[in-house]
This record gives structure tokens, sequence and C-alpha cells, in this order.
């Protein structure tokens, strides 16, 4: 059993036998174990554009989230398993958690691992480059690194009204909806649960590696 943390409602850690998941209705930030977890804290105050961006009527304030990413950092330290982020999340820094290379592969200090993922590899439709921080005591596996080559941009909000309805006309470079950019792939979601459980029992102690369509 494993406990997924900060997920949507109904997506797609929810109807699983062997997971326990939390959604907003739950506040994972009370999770006490005793599972080991898979945690998604909210991104919204951490990223690129924590402000709210230049049009924002309000500017927000760096990190503000209520305390989740702090709480989910301290989960996955206690009991085991992985936090992901989005690529250049300042929460890593302000938690002094090794910020990784963009260009792939694990970087570990004593029993935490963290490196730079597309999810376009997993099944996502753009690229959404995502930092992981793996906590356990066997080494991680391999994924698969670099640029996936996904065309369709996250960063919806800060492109002029004709280059945005270009997209949508032409189907190219569409942007995505909140929904669709913060959705977890279904084989990225196996890939945490793999790596959170210290699933090692694929042929050869290797890690399963599944293309953009899901199959191993």
């Amino acid at each position: 059993m494993i406990a997924a943390l900060y997920v949507e409602s109904g997506g797609c850690y929810f109807g699983l036998p062997d997971v326990d998941p939390w959604d907003a209705a739950r506040d994972a930030r009370f999770y006490n174990g005793p599972h080991r977890v898979i945690a998604h804290p909210p991104c919204e105050r951490w990223g690129r554009y924590w402000s709210g961006g230049p049009s924002a009527r309000v500017r927000r304030e760096l990190g503000d989230d209520g305390g989740c990413f702090a709480a989910a950092l301290a989960a996955v330290r206690e009991f085991g398993g992985v936090l992901e982020h989005p690529e250049g999340s300042h929460a890593f820094r302000a938690f002094g958690i090794h910020c990784p290379p963009k260009s792939g592969g694990w970087v570990q200090k004593g029993r935490e691992w963290t490196c730079c993922v597309e999810q376009g590899h997993y099944g996502h439709p753009a690229a959404k480059a995502t930092w992981l921080l793996y906590v356990g005591d066997d080494d991680p596996p391999e994924l698969k690194w670099g640029k996936c080559g996904a065309r369709i941009r996250l960063d919806a909000g800060f492109h002029s009204a004709s280059e945005r309805a270009r997209r949508v006309k032409t189907e190219v470079c569409q942007c995505l909806s909140r929904r669709q950019r913060l959705a977890t792939p279904v084989p990225f979601r196996d890939l945490l649960m793999a790596l959170a459980q210290g699933n090692r029992s694929v042929a050869g102690g290797t890690w399963p590696q599944m293309d953009a369509s899901g199959v191993g």
C-alpha cells in the first residue's frame, strides 16, 4: 500500500487497490503514515510564475502554499517514497533539496536522490519537465532522460491573443487547459508507484520504462 498525497479528486490514483489517495477534502498536510508516499504538492506559488504574472491584480507571495510542500517533504523523508514538482521549482532551493541538471540522471545526497525528467516521455502531451525527489534505501531506476520532443507548451498565460488563437486553430501548439496541464499520465503514475514501492521485480532487477503510449 502507498499513499498518494495532494491528488485530484477522482483522478488517476483513485480506484486502485494498493493506493490510499488523499485529495483536497482529506488534506494531506495531516498524513501521518505509515505507508510510503507519492506526493504532488501544489506548485502555483513555487513555480516560475509564482507571483501570478504581469496581469495579476494581486501580487502573490513566494511559497505561500499553506505549508503543503513542507508537509509533503516531511512525509517523504519520514516514510520514504517520491515527491514531484515542476522543473525550476523554488521549493527545492528553499528547503535545501539538490536541484538536478535538466539533462537528466539521478543525483544522490545520502538517502535522497533527485532528477529531472520530462513527462512527455510517459504520455503527457507537453514536455512538462519535472523534478523528482526519491527517498529510499535502494538505488532508483534509469529513466528516459533528455528532451521528449513534445510540441505543446504549458506557459499559456504569457502569449498574445493572436498567438493563442493560432494554436487553437492549427492544433500544432494548442495550449492545454489547467486540468490537462496538471494531469498525471497513467504511465508516469505507474512509474511513480513503482518508485515509491521500491518495486525491482521486473526482469533482471531493472525498472520498467514505458513509451508515450504506456507500453512497457
